[in-house]
């Protein structure tokens, strides 16, 4: 079980340190010792699966990193101090170079939500590629209206107009333009702690010290200035950096209620009393699993739509089923947002990236010539509609929930007996464990959890796909 192989794992990764391994208060230092001899890790047997990747005949690791140096940006980088060498991929599972198998828990970043080559992505994929790989959203093309059909039914109300895109970042950005171009305001309210992409705009609305560059972000140029009406915004940067609502470090605990009242005050004395938008997670992804407080978006929502603005969801990970309850990360919190944004699950790898919205604010768009090369490509088109009708068909979303329930009560039930481990959070699939080295200062553990990242992946071989076959 899940719970055995985290008691293998925890004392030998840490083996040294047994403050951070302590089973409670009381725990002797010869207790410890007994525990990590009793849990020295036997491992046992692959469960059997029904594929065998062909032999890898290409450069090895050693060649690929050497050649990444010398000809790809120094801005990327690896993950694990030995970088594996990924050829290849089934379902939950991934090969490297020698043929050893690994479970797949990161799914790229939250983006492989069907299992690495699903065979009917597959076979969408290469069916749409054999007819005819790419013309122009300008011409007709059945793969992007039926996707766009097909997308547009698992939203509520209103939202049933589909903007197609590259990624999350190009969603995000899109949907920005639009809230400031429906509702004449410049002001942009989003989440410290969330992540919205990388590119002018939506590295604004990020607001994480780790991807922000020291450049002018959403500066509303001053020539704009002497053509704003009666009822538009002005703002110096357009963009305000509400409190977080953490529920594991801020300061009202999970009384979502008491955060909403900083975007009320953001209004108040940082505004003109009107804003374009307010975007947010359901779930901060890239911020650690951060599921924000019961009651915020509800009070939230509220506030912004009597400032004249509109809500935006970024369901770009929280989005298609993966937190199991709901098929968007918003529905658990009882509110309808005005646009959604979404990639990364979207495609199952592929790249692709859509906005979801109202028929009245998409008419925003049609004042001017809005044109995306690739944005419903049919080939890319024709992978999303086939995700959709595979996590339907095989009922994925209830796979998460009770997948990602189970998992989450283990990993919760070992709070009590490692002190490192400071908090479990999230829901369905989407879940986060966070490593601390103080559990009443929450201090992060920052090179242990390294340490154990690199420990798990080893283990993730041979112990947890035993584990998985088992439930």
């Amino acid at each position: 079980m899940v719970k055995k192989m985290m008691q293998r794992i925890l004392p030998r990764a840490f083996l040294g340190k047994p403050s951070l391994l302590r089973r409670s208060a009381t725990a002797s230092q010869s207790t410890l010792a007994q525990t990590v001899q009793e849990n020295e890790p036997v491992l046992p047997k692959m469960p059997p699966f029904d594929y065998t990747p062909p032999p890898y005949t290409g450069p090895s690791a050693e060649e690929i990193l050497s050649k990444r140096q010398q000809f790809l940006s120094p801005a990327v980088f690896h993950f694990f101090k030995n970088p594996l060498n990924l050829v290849d991929g089934k379902m939950q599972y991934l090969f490297d170079e020698n043929g050893k198998r690994y479970l797949d828990a990161f799914g790229g970043i939250a983006t492989v939500c069907c299992g690495h080559c699903h065979p009917k992505v597959v076979d969408a994929i290469v069916n749409q590629t054999k007819r005819l790989q790419h013309s122009t959203i300008l011409y007709l093309n059945p793969a992007i209206a039926d996707f766009a059909e097909a997308l547009a039914s698992k939203f509520p109300g209103d939202l049933k107009v589909v903007f197609f895109t590259n990624s999350g970042t190009e969603a995000n950005e899109l949907a920005l333009l639009m809230a400031r171009l429906y509702t004449g305001c410049q002001d942009v309210i989003s989440i410290r702690n969330g992540y919205h992409g990388n590119a002018a705009g939506t590295m604004g609305a990020t607001a994480q010290s780790s991807y922000k560059f020291n450049v002018v972000q959403l500066l509303m140029p001053s020539i704009h200035l002497t053509f704003i009406s009666s009822f538009a915004c002005v703002s110096k940067t357009g963009v305000h950096h509400a409190q977080n609502p953490d529920q594991y470090r801020g300061i009202f605990g999970s009384d979502g209620s008491k955060y909403a009242r900083d975007v009320d005050d953001i209004i108040t004395y940082g505004t003109s009393g009107r804003v374009a938008a307010f975007i947010g997670e359901a779930i901060q992804g890239v911020g650690g699993i951060m599921e924000l407080a019961p009651g915020y978006l509800p009070s939230v929502y509220n506030t912004i739509r009597k400032a004249g603005g509109v809500c935006i969801a970024d369901e770009v990970q929280s989005g298609f089923a993966r937190t199991g309850s709901h098929f968007w990360g918003f529905e658990a919190h009882g509110v309808v947002p005005d646009i959604v944004t979404m990639a990364k699950g979207i495609g199952n790898g592929i790249p692709l990236g859509a906005v979801v919205t109202t028929p009245e604010i998409a008419k925003v768009l049609a004042h001017r010539s809005y044109f995306n090369t690739f944005g419903g490509n049919p080939v890319c088109t024709a992978a999303g509609h086939a995700v959709l009708q595979v996590i339907e068909q095989e009922s994925l979303q209830q796979n998460a929930f009770t997948v990602g329930s189970y998992l989450k009560q283990r990993l919760t039930s070992l709070k009590d007996k490692y002190e490192i481990i400071g908090d479990v959070r999230g829901r369905g699939l989407m879940l986060g464990v966070e490593l601390v080295t103080d559990r009443q200062l929450k201090t992060p553990a920052k090179v242990e959890t390294l340490h154990l990242v690199d420990q798990i992946k080893d283990f993730l071989v041979d112990v947890m796909d035993y584990t998985l076959s088992k439930m």
